[in-house]
């Protein structure tokens, strides 16, 4: 890592920073590509074949084949430009972010109109005083749609 950076040990939070924008350059412009109705076609029709026309890594193109936007999110891929995948799937942003939380569409909409989620279980650590920060990695398993 390039510099200190204190804001990483928000937990469940990738935040993406030019760090991440680096790493997920390809992925990215991958997920741009889908804004053409030929390329939705093509990765639809095999996307396997599609993806591996794109310099990515192995990770990346694991998390866009398993459809599993946490790893992409881990992977340097930045939800507006993964939002491509999911409409292309025919998949709302709604519906991606509730399979993000390892909710259903109906349950992540509820708890938005709610006031969304509490801040209880998701501050920074030691941000009550009682534990110094450090950086929390990232799990996986939640995000395919």
């Amino acid at each position: 890592m390039a510099l200190d950076k204190p804001y990483l040990d928000v937990p469940g939070t990738t935040i993406f920073d030019a760090e991440q924008s680096r790493k997920g350059y390809w992925l990215n412009q991958f997920c741009m590509s889908l804004m053409k109705a030929p390329n939705r076609a093509r990765f639809l029709a095999d996307t396997k074949a599609y993806i591996d026309e794109w310099p990515m890594t192995q990770a990346q193109k694991d998390a866009v084949l398993a459809r599993d936007l946490n790893r992409c999110i881990a992977e340097g891929g930045n939800i507006y430009f993964l939002a491509k995948i999911g409409a292309t799937y025919g998949k709302s942003f709604q519906q991606m972010a509730g399979s993000m939380t390892g909710m259903t569409e109906e349950e992540y909409r509820e708890m938005m109109i709610k006031g969304g989620r509490s801040v209880e279980g998701n501050r920074h650590p030691g941000e009550d005083g009682t534990a110094q920060p450090q950086h929390q990695p990232q799990g996986h398993g939640q995000g395919s749609f």
